[in-house]
């Protein structure tokens, strides 16, 4: 049996093809997206050209028929350029489109599936100021009418993709005597009566990636918009953030390993008492150290991934795979600019930006404390 890790030559291709798309197309509107906290709607349109928005679409809804293992490899490439860009592809295939495989009827696969290949970012909506790890304390609210529709009310934030999303997969609960069995996902558009985007955050790192809050306010929204069944919401919630996990992983290792080359090329050109860096023992154990750890988190990632695609348990193996590589990206992003001693602490090179994205990974799509909460409740017995 091949190794979970193993790369097909279709992959290799696939890969590569990503790598010179993010090199070349991404590379040179890194620093203004940053700068200017936006994402440019021309980069956006060649996302949907090269089919990176809806990887997983089967053919029969108009997307390639790709795996989440291919997802992860675009979101690694392209991570490694920006994570700004790789997180927005990770929202959309492993969490938007995902969830709308596996839980819309046909006839909302046929409306959205299409679309998401093509032309309509996503995004998901489940955090709320009183609900971060505690997700299921939501106070978004929604009210079954007589008619049959449901109206939303509340609020939703840190929810990435906002600007540039036109559906949104909306958590909230039918009745908070019910618990995590009153939460139910709706699908929401844009352009809904009573939904507004709030405040867009102004924050550390990925930039780029718009952060908004999301406002409802007697949001009518069709009992067709329920997506999967009225109180299931948790369960497509967990299942859904379960797979997210690994994307988020494939980020952090494409955020390192952009890191680490950097730091390589650098040492190899700067010169210190008549050498470059590379040449200096204590630099190559660094950089060599540097270097196995990407590795093993790659690893990790890949392997969670093909172990999702072969309908295996992969729960602790994305736990761990999402906490080893947040630990990862940290540290290679911190040496990365140490290696670049004071032009690393400057905007002039990329490691500084690498260092500030790098921070978000131990936070969103589960805490590092919430994946330790999970690797120990699935390896130490009564736990």
């Amino acid at each position: 049996m091949p190794a979970l890790t193993q790369i097909s030559p279709d992959e290799t291709l696939f890969r590569d093809t990503i790598r010179d798309f993010a090199r070349n197309e991404i590379a040179p509107l890194v620093r203004p997206m940053d700068e200017q906290q936006a994402f440019d709607p021309a980069l956006l349109r060649k996302l949907f050209d090269l089919g990176l928005m809806g990887i997983q679409v089967p053919n029969a809804y108009g997307g390639p028929a790709g795996t989440l293992f291919e997802a992860v490899l675009a979101v690694e490439e392209i991570s490694a350029v920006d994570p700004s860009v790789g997180v927005l592809i990770d929202v959309q295939n492993t969490l938007v489109v995902s969830a709308i495989l596996r839980w819309a009827t046909e006839g909302q696969k046929q409306h959205y599936l299409p679309l998401l290949a093509a032309s309509l970012t996503g995004a998901y909506a489940l955090s709320e100021a009183a609900s971060g790890s505690d997700a299921f304390a939501l106070q978004c609210r929604a009210a079954l009418q007589p008619d049959g529709d449901y109206l939303l009310n509340g609020s939703k934030l840190w929810i990435t993709n906002a600007i540039e999303a036109n559906l949104f997969l909306v958590f909230a609960t039918l009745d908070p005597a019910l618990g995590y069995k009153g939460i139910t996902c709706f699908l929401v558009d844009k352009s809904t009566p009573g939904f507004t985007l709030g405040r867009k955050e102004d924050k550390l790192g990925i930039r780029a990636s718009s952060t908004c809050e999301l406002l409802f306010s007697n949001c009518r929204i069709p009992a067709a918009n329920v997506l999967g069944e009225p109180g299931k919401g948790y369960k497509i919630a967990i299942e859904t953030l379960n797979e997210g996990r690994i994307g988020i992983g494939a980020q952090l290792v494409g955020l390192a390993a952009g890191a680490w080359r950097h730091a390589a090329r650098y040492a190899r050109e700067r010169k210190q008492f008549g050498k470059p860096l590379a040449e200096f023992q204590a630099m190559q154990f660094q950089l060599a150290h540097m270097a196995m750890e990407v590795e093993a988190a790659r690893l990790m990632v890949y392997n969670a991934a093909r172990l999702k695609d072969s309908g295996a348990e992969y729960l602790k193996e994305a736990a761990m795979a999402k906490l080893f590589a947040s630990e990862v990206a940290e540290r290679t992003a911190s040496l990365a600019v140490e290696v670049f001693g004071g032009a690393g602490f400057v905007k002039d090179y990329p490691v500084e930006k690498l260092y500030r994205d790098a921070k978000i990974g131990k936070i969103y799509e589960g805490t590092s404390f919430m994946q330790l909460a999970t690797i120990a409740k699935l390896t130490i017995p009564n736990a």
